[in-house]
């Protein structure tokens, strides 16, 4: 992966304390795998930042090079990777996700 996009993304990720490598947007998602993590985040009010990686075959495959992983979205929370749609789907259905959006202080306690 170029330096440069690299960069870009370690950037992207820093100024954003939610974003969300996507295929589409989360208005028009272009997978189904997008279009949950998406809705997740929708509906547990986040605000998050989305990149749309078929925007960018570098970055389509930068992010992957960069988190050591292999699919699309792909979830950043203050930094840090989350994972990709399995993951944030199980993590939601157990309340773990929420938890974590709390401790991070992300959304309102209930």
């Amino acid at each position: 992966m170029s330096e440069a996009v690299q960069d870009s993304i370690q950037k992207t990720v820093d100024s954003h304390d939610v974003v969300l490598f996507m295929k589409g947007t989360p208005v028009f998602p272009q997978c189904g795998f997008s279009s949950v993590v998406s809705r997740v985040l929708d509906h547990l009010q986040v605000e998050y930042s989305s990149v749309n990686v078929l925007e960018d075959d570098a970055v389509r495959q930068g992010i992957k090079d960069f988190s050591n992983w292999p699919t699309i979205p792909q979830l950043y929370v203050k930094g840090e990777f989350v994972g990709g749609c399995d993951i944030v789907k199980e993590m939601f259905e157990s309340g773990e996700l929420q938890t974590y959006f709390k401790d991070k202080g992300l959304v309102p306690a209930a």
